[in-house]
């Protein structure tokens, strides 16, 4: 076998072991690329503007890349149903050592998963215009809810506050305006108590505004921002 019949087969052997299978291969990376470029452009073009939040971004590529890889490449293997269920389930319960993930990075992550998973496992009767079609429905829809309907996100900083007093609902008034001229924070929604600890008189307050901007959500103002982790 000569060098210009190998390139004229379909695939390509040494020894018996198959090194590349060109149809094959054609669709693995196309397929792959398409999702890549998809992932890419709902959390790097929508999400992460709105949220700023690189550990989630980080986290959305490379988990929707390595499912795409499992899945595709243990495609022609007998696997149950059970095993996709628990693949679902082992990144769906992700958690971390203190802060379980907002239920708006839950949803991107089974958008990631989930998109992955379809673009690994379609049927071979599944042409590459009925995935680009899929996953352009999904971006579609990404795109009109953050773009369109949630104009305005409503987003929260953890406020670590001293004034204990000012916790009293008949106070309520007065807590937001203290709010408002210490931290700046304007049109606040409302404001939820999370935690009080009377050995120190400090309280931990959720407070809730809507904003146009680029907000990372869930930032800590106050102090003693370590001791919310002192009951983990």
């Amino acid at each position: 076998m000569n060098a210009s019949d190998s390139f004229l087969q379909e695939s390509f052997s040494i020894d018996g072991v198959t090194v590349i299978n060109i149809p094959d291969f054609i669709e693995f990376v196309l397929r792959f690329g398409l999702n890549v470029v998809v992932i890419f452009i709902l959390v790097r073009v929508f999400y992460y503007p709105v949220t700023k939040r690189k550990d989630y971004l980080f986290t959305f590529l490379l988990i929707s890349s390595l499912v795409f890889l499992i899945c595709f490449l243990l495609a022609n293997v007998k696997l149950q149903v059970g095993f996709a269920l628990g693949l679902f389930a082992m990144f769906g319960i992700i958690r971390y050592r203190t802060d379980s993930i907002p239920i708006k990075e839950m949803t991107y992550l089974f958008i990631v998963i989930g998109l992955s998973v379809i673009n690994a496992l379609a049927s071979t009767k599944t042409t590459i215009a009925d995935l680009l079609f899929t996953n352009l429905v999904i971006v579609i829809l990404v795109w009109g809810m953050e773009k369109l309907w949630l104009l305005k996100h409503e987003v929260y900083k953890v406020v670590i506050y001293e004034k204990i007093d000012l916790i009293q609902p008949e106070k309520y008034e007065e807590l937001v305006a203290d709010l408002h001229k210490r931290t700046g924070i304007k049109d606040i929604t409302r404001v939820e108590m999370a935690k009080i600890d009377f050995q120190r008189d400090i309280c931990t307050l959720l407070v809730y505004y809507e904003t146009t901007g680029n907000e990372n959500l869930g930032h800590v103002l106050g102090p003693s921002a370590r001791h919310d982790d002192d009951d983990d």
